[in-house]
C-alpha cells in the first residue's frame, strides 16, 4: 500500500482513510486490542451525518453493532474506549459481552459526541471486515438435471483428465451443494439476518432483469457493510472444482484471511492442472433450470436434502 494512496473506509457516504502500519501489528494477538493508536484520521471534518440528539445534559448519539464487535471498542483492560473518551471529552457506555443493544456516546459538545461516534463507526468497520464469513447470498442449483448433469461432467472428466496432475474424484462439489454465488456476507446477530431478507424483499421489488438484480443486490449489501466490497460487478459462477475438498469433503469454496478473533492466517492453496479440462469441457453443458429464488446460505451447514441451510429467502414466481 502506497502511503501517498492509503486505504478508504467509506461509512455513510464519507470516506475516512487509514494509517496501513497498523495493520502489521495486528497480527499478534497481544496487540489485538491496542489496535486503535488514533491511526483513523477523517477525510473531511465532522459534519451531520449522524443523528444527535440534545438533550438537558448536552449531546448523545447511539451506535447500533452486534455484540460480538463491542470488544474491539472496548480494547485492551478498556483502552480503546478510554483513549476515544479523552480524546473527544465524551462518555461511551457499551452493553456488558452477550448482551444486545446499542452503544450510547454522550458529551457537553456536539462535534466532540461526532467525533467519537466516527471513531467507532470505523472501528466496528476495521474489525467487521476481519471477521470469517458466515453466509452468502446464492441461487441453488438443485434440480435433477443440474446434479445429473453435473455427475456426468464428473465422470467425463476423470476418465479424460485422471492423469493429469491433481485431478481426482476428491476435488469435485458435492452435486446436492452447487449453488450460484452473488456475494459473500457476515451476519453477526439475527437482526443482521432479518435486515439482509428485508433488503433483499426490496431489490426483488425495484429490478427485475436477472444481471441487474444480482449487481444491485452486491451494491446494497456493500453499501450497507454487510459485504466487503471486492468487485462492482456480480459474475454470478458456481463451484465444481476445488482442491479444499480433498482433505475435507464439506469445504467450501473460500476462507477468510482472518480467525474470528481477528488472527491473521496464512493457507497455502494445493494446485490441480486444469487445462485439459478447460480445453475438453469448456462448452459441457449441465442441464437447465429456473432461478426462482435467492438463499441467505449459513456456511457449514447442512439441511435435510443435503444443501446449504438456508436462514431466509426471496422467491421470484
Amino acid at each position: 500500500m502506497e502511503v501517498l494512496r492509503p486505504q478508504l473506509i467509506r461509512i455513510d457516504g464519507r470516506n475516512y482513510r487509514k494509517n496501513p502500519v497498523q495493520e502489521q501489528t495486528y497480527q499478534h494477538e497481544e496487540d489485538e486490542e491496542d489496535f486503535y493508536q488514533g491511526s483513523m484520521e477523517c477525510a473531511d471534518e465532522p459534519c451531520d451525518a449522524y443523528e444527535v440528539e440534545q438533550t438537558p445534559q448536552g449531546f448523545r448519539s447511539t451506535v447500533k453493532a452486534p455484540s460480538l464487535l463491542y470488544k474491539h471498542i472496548v480494547g485492551k483492560r478498556g483502552d480503546t474506549r478510554k483513549k476515544i473518551e479523552m480524546e473527544t471529552k465524551t462518555s461511551i457506555s457499551i452493553p456488558k459481552p452477550g448482551q444486545d443493544g446499542e452503544i450510547v456516546i454522550t458529551g457537553q459538545h456536539r462535534n466532540g459526541v461526532i467525533s467519537a461516534r466516527t471513531r467507532i463507526d470505523v472501528l466496528l468497520d476495521t474489525f467487521r471486515r476481519k471477521q470469517p464469513f458466515t453466509h452468502f447470498l446464492a441461487f441453488f442449483l438443485n434440480e435433477v438435471e443440474v446434479q445429473e448433469g453435473f455427475l456426468r461432467f464428473q465422470e467425463e472428466v476423470l476418465a479424460k483428465c485422471s492423469m493429469d496432475d491433481g485431478v481426482d474424484s476428491s476435488i469435485f462439489q458435492n452435486p446436492k451443494k452447487l449453488h450460484l454465488t452473488i456475494g459473500m456476507l457476515v451476519l453477526l446477530s439475527e437482526e443482521e439476518i432479518q435486515q439482509t431478507c428485508e433488503m433483499l424483499q426490496q431489490c426483488k421489488e425495484e429490478f427485475i432483469k436477472l444481471q441487474e438484480l444480482v449487481d444491485r443486490v452486491l451494491e446494497r449489501f456493500q453499501a450497507s457493510g454487510l459485504i466487503v466490497k471486492e468487485w462492482n460487478t456480480v459474475k454470478l459462477h458456481a463451484t465444481v472444482m476445488n482442491t479444499l475438498f480433498r482433505k475435507d469433503p464439506n469445504a467450501e469454496g473460500r476462507y477468510n484471511l482472518y480467525t474470528a478473533d481477528g488472527k491473521y492466517i496464512f493457507k497455502e492453496r494445493e494446485s490441480f492442472d486444469g487445462r485439459n479440462i478447460l480445453k475438453l469441457f469448456e462448452n459441457f453443458y449441465f442441464g437447465s433450470l429456473k432461478l426462482n429464488s435467492i438463499h441467505i446460505s449459513q456456511r457449514f451447514t447442512v439441511d435435510s436434502f443435503g444443501n446449504y441451510a438456508s436462514c431466509g429467502q426471496i422467491d421470484f414466481s
